[in-house]
């Protein structure tokens, strides 16, 4: 897959998993895994990034004994996955006009 397609397609879903709740690395990483591969690696350069664009925020608390770094969504980071979602819909018709295999009316 394209580069630049996954890395936003990975700035989606890491809103999507952060968008009704706070959540941590870990946690983000299992939420997204049935839908895309990603590891630790790949996470977080993605999340500092959504974080200098303002589309997160970060809180740290301790957790077991050990800090750990929550995530949470901004206004801004909503208004990407509205955004994505019409991106979808463009990408969606494309798809249908490069993999349809009759002729298009």
């Amino acid at each position: 897959m394209d580069v630049q397609l996954k890395k936003g397609l990975l700035e989606g879903c890491v809103l999507r998993a952060i968008r009704y709740d706070e959540s941590y690395g870990y946690k983000i990483i299992q939420d997204i895994s049935p839908f895309v591969e990603i590891s630790e690696s790949t996470l977080y350069p993605v999340l500092k990034r959504l974080e200098a664009m303002g589309m997160v925020t970060t809180r740290t608390a301790e957790h077991n004994g050990r800090l750990r770094r929550y995530y949470l969504i901004t206004w801004p980071g909503i208004q990407k996955i509205e955004e994505f979602k019409e991106d979808l819909k463009e990408i969606t018709r494309i798809n249908d006009y490069i993999c349809f295999e009759g002729r298009l009316q």
